[in-house]
């Protein structure tokens, strides 16, 4: 029998995720899937920055879990929220997929996640057609849409759901005309049905919740047997000092919090790179 057999899921989307979970989740977890649309969640927040996302991404995913528990009236629900920016280290666009399960039967939370630089998210300002039609290319167009707004990233009006290039020419030479600058801004769209590569990000993040969800608790069985601590003190291979390495991973289960270590995941010694004394 699989983990969700006969139980019924949740998802609150307003821009077609289900495309990405709803395959994953029936065929994994034996579910019945719902989706529930009819909410507005661009309230909560655009990338489009006409309304800012007050909290953090977990944070409002769990907000959507709320949302949905009211309007559905569910017992489990399930929630995407996705980021986007430069990577914290690296001069690279930077996707981070969160999907947020909550059972209220368990009173369990679980999440799913993507981490990666697989993903479109550019933008460029340009008065020249040419170039804007080198820039719609290189990221995808017209399989991914496009968004456009006179000037820069705060110019109105904002022009969405670009996806031929007769829609393209056409909002370009709208916002033109509108720019003090004769500059357009033009940006990928980053909404999941807009965006074929955020899509299959979602899709990485449902199958490591599914991973999750099918580890079962050795003791009493229950699922989402996971992570809940990391032991970080690694030995250094050269000196033998502890390192930021991760040592040993603790699973724990909600339900027994039954607890079993993982040591060494990632081998018994650490590069002397990632020592402090060696590599200071």
């Amino acid at each position: 029998m699989k983990v969700f057999e006969n139980r019924t899921i949740v998802l609150l989307s307003k821009h077609g995720k289900e495309k990405a979970i709803q395959p994953i989740m029936e065929s994994e977890t034996g579910c019945n899937f719902i989706v529930e649309n009819q909410f507005d969640t661009d309230t909560l927040g655009t990338f489009t920055r006409e309304i800012t996302r007050e909290k953090s991404q977990l944070e409002t995913a769990r907000e959507k879990i709320k949302i949905c528990m009211d309007w559905a009236n569910s017992e489990i629900s399930i929630a995407s929220e996705g980021s986007f920016g430069p990577h914290p280290m690296f001069p690279i666009p930077w996707n981070v997929e969160i999907i947020l399960l909550y059972d209220k039967r368990e009173n369990y939370e679980i999440f799913g996640i993507y981490k990666g630089p697989e993903t479109n998210f550019d933008h460029i300002i340009t008065c020249d057609w040419d170039e804007a039609v080198k820039f719609a290319q290189k990221v995808g167009f017209p399989e991914h849409f496009l968004i456009l707004r006179p000037s820069n990233d705060r110019g109105k009006p904002v022009i969405k759901d670009i996806d031929t290039i007769e829609k393209f020419e056409k909002a370009f030479k709208k916002c033109k005309t509108r720019s003090l600058t004769r500059n357009v801004f033009i940006e990928t769209d980053m909404r999941a049905h807009a965006n074929p590569t955020r899509m299959k990000n979602i899709e990485l993040a449902t199958k490591d919740l599914v991973k999750k969800l099918n580890n079962f608790c050795p003791k009493c069985g229950f699922y989402g047997f996971v992570v809940s601590d990391v032991l970080k003190g690694l030995p250094c291979g050269l000196c033998g000092l502890p390192s930021d390495l991760t040592k040993k991973y603790i699973y724990s289960c909600h339900k027994c919090s039954h607890k079993e270590e993982e040591v060494h995941p990632h081998g018994e010694v650490a590069s002397p790179q990632y020592c402090h004394n060696c590599n200071p």
